[in-house]
Formats: C-alpha cells, sequence, structure tokens
C-alpha cells in the first residue's frame, strides 16, 4: 500500500543481487512449493510470505531485479495450482512500462558572471539538482524571493508586487517562524520546529510551482541560517517526494556562495530572515544586474518493464471475479520510506503486501482443488507499480487481458497479515447492494469483527475498478509501527488469522457466484478523512470540493481523471472520466501537485474555468467549487 500522500516516483538502488543466487533461491522456493502441498493452511501461507519478503528479495522495488524474479515466482505457482495463463501472449504475464527512478546527467552546469569575471560552481560539492527538477538551459538576471510562499491565511506573499517573470530566484527552504500547521505537513514530514509541524508552504514541489506560475526562468534553492538550523548540507538528490518534472529547473546551491551575491547588494540571509520575522512581510528584490547564473540542468529519468502476473480458472459462463494483490514494495527504502535515515536497507515489505500476494494464491489452489466448477470465472492479478501510483492496475483497466465488461466485482488483498484482536478492515461494501450481507454473514461465520466502509476509492488498486464502475471489496488488517520501514517482516505475520482471512473471502466468492442477479455498481460518496490517493473525490482533504479521482499513470502536461463524481462540481460541469485537465482559470496543469495545490488556494462557491482534453479534443468549462461533502 502507498504511502497516503500524492507520490510519482520511488527511487530504487541500482544495486544488484547475484543472478546465480537468485535462481538458487527460486530452485529452492520449487522444492519448498512441493514440501509444502501437504503442510497445515497456515504454513503455505507463510512459505509465500516468507519467500517475497526475504532478505534475498531485496524489497521488490520497481526496476529492480528482484521485483521480475518475485513475478516469475506468481507465475510459477498458478501454474503448478492449474491456472491458465491470463497474461499477454499466452504467458502468465502482462508487461508495462513505468519510470523507476532519476539520475543526474553529465550536463550539470552553474556559472555565476560578475563584473570581476565569471566562476563555475562545481556539482555535488556547490549545487546539485533536485530530482523532480525539468531539464534545460537558462540564463538571466537573479532576484531573492524569501520562502517563495504566498500564504493567504498568513496574509503573506513573497511575491506580492514583485515580478520576477524572465529571472532566476533565489528561494529559502522551510517557512518563516510565524506560520503555523494548517493541518498538512511540509518539507521535513513529522519533523516539529518549535512545537509545531511545518506548513505545505515548505514543500519545495509548492515553491517550484509558485515560482514557475509567476514567470521565473529557474529556482536556486538556499539553506536559511536562523538559528537551530542544520548546517548547510546540500539535499542528497533523489530524497524529496515530487511529481517526475516539476516543469522548472531547481537546484540547491550553497549557502556561502549565496551570501557573496548578497553582499553586493548589501544584504544577507540572516538578516533578510531576521526582517521577515520581525515585520512579517516578504524582502523580496532583484540582486544588481550585473549578477548574472547561466543554468544548465540535466535529469534523467529511468524507465524499466514491469509485469502484471494473471492467472484465470474458468468458470461455467464468461462472467468472473478478480481477486488482486500488488507485489512490489520499496526495494531499499527512497520517498516512500517512513524510515529515511535507513535509507540503503531493506524493506521487507512482508505485510505490504507479501501478504496479499500470499492470499490470492491460497485462495487460487482451493478453487483449483475443488472439484466443482464455480458459476464465476477467478482471475487471479499481481500488480507492479501499486507503490509508484497504483500503475499496475490502472495498465490492466486500462488495457484488460479479458474483457473487462465481464468483470463482476473486484477483491482487493493489501496489508492482511497482521490481524490483531479478529479485527478486520473490509471497505467498499457500498459499491454493491448485495455486499454488506455478505460480509457481515461471513466475518460472523469465521469470528472476525468486521469494521466497514462503504467508499470504493482508497490508496490501493481496488480505486481502479472502482474508477470504471465495478463494484469492489478492499481487505485490510490495519497500519502498525513497522509500515514502510526495515521491520515490516515475514515473522511478524499472523499466519493463523490470515486463514480466517481466507475462509471469509471464499465465503464472498461463494456468495456473489450464488446470487441469482450480477451485481449491479453503486456510486458512493467517501466517508470523512483525507485520503490523497483517493484525489478530490473523498469527503475530506484540503481547499473546496472538485470532484475527481485522479488516474495516477503518467501523462505529459496534465492531470487524467479516472472516474468524477456524480452530482460533484466537475460533474456538473460536464467532465467526465478519461478528461485530461490541462489549466485552471489562468495556470497550467502539468501535474497532479499543481493540481493539488491550484484546488487548495481556491474558495468554496469561485467559479473556476478549466480546460481539458477530451479524446485529443480540446475543451473547457466552468467549474463551481463547492464545501467538501
Amino acid at each position: 500500500m502507498p504511502f497516503p500522500r500524492i507520490s510519482t516516483a520511488t527511487s530504487t538502488s541500482r544495486l544488484r543481487f547475484p543472478r546465480v543466487a537468485l535462481l538458487a533461491l527460486v530452485s529452492l522456493a520449487l522444492v519448498s512449493f512441493a514440501a509444502a502441498q501437504d503442510a497445515a493452511p497456515a504454513e503455505r501461507y507463510l512459505d509465500h510470505v516468507r519467500f517475497l519478503a526475504s532478505p534475498e528479495m531485496r524489497g521488490r522495488g520497481a526496476g529492480m531485479p528482484e521485483l521480475d524474479q518475485a513475478a516469475e515466482y506468481i507465475a510459477n505457482r498458478l501454474s503448478e495450482i492449474g491456472l491458465n495463463p491470463a497474461g499477454e501472449d499466452g504467458s502468465f504475464m502482462q508487461p508495462f512500462e513505468v519510470t523507476t527512478d532519476a539520475s543526474m546527467g553529465e550536463r550539470n552546469s552553474l556559472r555565476v558572471s560578475r563584473n570581476r569575471g565569471s566562476a563555475d560552481l562545481k556539482v555535488g560539492e556547490e549545487f546539485i539538482p533536485i530530482n523532480f527538477s525539468a531539464s534545460g538551459e537558462v540564463e538571466g538576471q537573479v532576484a531573492f524571493a524569501g520562502y517563495g510562499a504566498t500564504a493567504e491565511e498568513f496574509d503573506y506573499d513573497d511575491y506580492l508586487h514583485f515580478d520576477v517573470t524572465g529571472k532566476i530566484v533565489v528561494l529559502l527552504r522551510y517557512e518563516p517562524d510565524f506560520f503555523r500547521d494548517d493541518g498538512g505537513e511540509g518539507e521535513e514530514r513529522g519533523r516539529r520546529q518549535r512545537g509545531r509541524r511545518y506548513t505545505r508552504h515548505s514543500h519545495l514541489i509548492a515553491k517550484a510551482i509558485q515560482a514557475r506560475n509567476r514567470g521565473a526562468k529557474a529556482v536556486l534553492l538556499v539553506n536559511s541560517r536562523s538559528r537551530g538550523r542544520r548546517r548547510d548540507r546540500l539535499i542528497r538528490f533523489g530524497s524529496v517526494s515530487g511529481p517526475t518534472d516539476a516543469g522548472i529547473p531547481m537546484v540547491q546551491v550553497k549557502a556561502d556562495i549565496v551570501e557573496s551575491w548578497l553582499r553586493g547588494s548589501g544584504r544577507s540571509l540572516r538578516l533578510l530572515q531576521r526582517d521577515v520575522e520581525a515585520s512579517k512581510q516578504p524582502q523580496s528584490f532583484a540582486l544588481a544586474e550585473s549578477l548574472r547564473v547561466s543554468l544548465s540542468v540535466d535529469v534523467e529519468h529511468e524507465r524499466a518493464v514491469v509485469n502484471n502476473v494473471a492467472g484465470y480458472l474458468p468458470g461455467s459462463t464468461d462472467d468472473y471475479l478478480v481477486l488482486g494483490a500488488h507485489y512490489d514494495h520499496l526495494g531499499l527504502g527512497g520517498q516512500g520510506s517512513l524510515a529515511p535515515s535507513r535509507a540503503g536497507q531493506v524493506h521487507p515489505g512482508a505485510d505490504d503486501n507479501a501478504s496479499g500476494v500470499a492470499a490470492i494464491l491460497e485462495i487460487a489452489r482451493a478453487y483449483a482443488e475443488r472439484a466443482e466448477k464455480n458459476r464465476l470465472g477467478l482471475l487471479f492479478l499481481a500488480f507492479a507499480g501499486e507503490e509508484i501510483g497504483l500503475l499496475g492496475s490502472g495498465h490492466w483497466t486500462e488495457h484488460p487481458t479479458l474483457p473487462i465488461e465481464n468483470a463482476v466485482a473486484m477483491l482487493n488483498f493489501d496489508m492482511v497479515g497482521r490481524i490483531e484482536n479478529r479485527k478486520l478492515y473490509v471497505g467498499g461494501i457500498g459499491t454493491a447492494e448485495e455486499f454488506a450481507s455478505l460480509v457481515e454473514r461471513a466475518g460472523k461465520e469465521h469470528s472476525l469483527r468486521i469494521d466497514s466502509s462503504r467508499s470504493g476509492y482508497s490508496s490501493s488498486d481496488h480505486t481502479s475498478f472502482a474508477a470504471k464502475k465495478i463494484p469492489v471489496l478492499f481487505f485490510f488488517s490495519g497500519l502498525h509501527s513497522d509500515y514502510h520501514k526495515p521491520g515490516d517482516t515475514a515473522e511478524k505475520i499472523d499466519g493463523e488469522a490470515a486463514v480466517r482471512l481466507l475462509a471469509v473471502a471464499r465465503d464472498i466468492v461463494d456468495g456473489v457466484s450464488s446470487l441469482p442477479a450480477r451485481l449491479a455498481f453503486v456510486e458512493t460518496r467517501a466517508e470523512s478523512g483525507h485520503d490523497p490517493a483517493a484525489g478530490d473525490g473523498g469527503g475530506g482533504g484540503y481547499g473546496p470540493w472538485f470532484g475527481s479521482v485522479p488516474d495516477f499513470g503518467e501523462v505529459p502536461n496534465g492531470v487524467k481523471f479516472a472516474d468524477v463524481r456524480p452530482g460533484s462540481p466537475a460533474a456538473e460541469a460536464g467532465l467526465q472520466g478519461g478528461d485530461i485537465l490541462t489549466r485552471w482559470n489562468d495556470t497550467p496543469v502539468q501535474n497532479l501537485y499543481d493540481f493539488t495545490y491550484a484546488l487548495r488556494d481556491s474558495e468554496v462557491g469561485e467559479v473556476v474555468r478549466v480546460r481539458f482534453l477530451r479524446d485529443g479534443e480540446a475543451l473547457t468549462a466552468d467549474v463551481t467549487l463547492a464545501e467538501r461533502p
């Protein structure tokens, strides 16, 4: 399950586990699987988890060979169980391409020219690109624009009456001390400054978007000089969350270098910060025209082919149920890790989500061993790319390997291995009228306490199916202190409790199969509480209500909507699932971050003119933003 925030990339290491060792591990797994056929159900379940979450699998990160090895393991199990391949070209695999990482190219340079000559800064020592920086070459005059913040709630705007069009702006990291937490989390997630959290205005991507929208050519980020700040260290490349490309070049420069520029104008970082704090007013100004910066940024995006794994057990009709789980995790950490100080360590992902893969494998085995054929076919899907944006499920629903109109429902298993006090969370029960009674009855039958919600949208792969108007159920055992950390290991998985879950799921599958009529999709409203992975379609969050559910697949220069909520402002204005939003009033929307910040800066009742693409045709609509339901 991805961390509940908007994110479009995960950094993974390029270290590789020796191929011969991987082959030996698979051979051992084959022997173990054969020996496990007569083992107790809990032990069979745990064998899958132990393999997928073993140290040798190194966290199954996107683009890592161990992810391919996990796909082979799942395909082999499905084949041995007796399922038919349901991928592409008669195989169990459905390949697709993803962006897995960013790296610094060879053409990163920064030259500073003044009256007395020019100097080239050393990349990695005196400046460094931010990983979501746009690539390109720019040259121009330099301006200081404070923290690069426009914060109406604090009556503060670094760009007020200050035009940075065509300039290269120097921006301070973090934010003024008089800003107070508005419920969001800023650049240092979870880190407190003087008893409060940073607000969203400290996000580096927020600074980049503001500067880009104000017409700046590039951003030069600099560490602040207030007391208590860390030493003047450059940000580690690849460590900052953001889109693939923010649409503006952005680098960090060492503070001593920026100080030397400011001295030419009789200023200093420390005094500028002091004046901002004392006056609560911006201190933006243009540096001497004789100071010019020539910047070249070269950020290369690495791509890899990954695979969904699909196996099919035919029923007596062409209709089928989907049972899915993602098998990718965080590899050796990166942006999704909640233990950033342990970057480079294996994040095993036993609960997230070897536990879900083990669930669908054991459910597949149980049905394959039944003598009688099920009325509904069963399609078992193991998704890649979930941790970097539900990409595998999104790809399958856009390019289904079986007719998607025959999909009756989708059951998703994500983090199901640590059930405590016999309590199981089941989401999506409102997406079909029959679900509530089926889930309740199955829970009672197997002594599990069900905590349910109606919404079919949250931060896991069932969201991709709900967006296609397919009823969904989401099985989840709850968050824990090891979530997205190296401590999510196999010995902490409760196999016996998982067996109860499998029995509940089979009862629900049987119940859906025995219904006299096909399930009908019911549109639901999300319960209160913000889940950014559900986009703006949920009931909580920041700013007014728009009513869209984003498609997390990559599109150039825009945000694609997987769905639009009925009765929402977007729906009332005529927007539909599949539309690609490209402009918000006069502001370009290049990625999901642009959309998020534009929405946050708007007000309930405001009429926003949006531009969007539908089947390649450019359209406009006026959307009246509403209060969130």
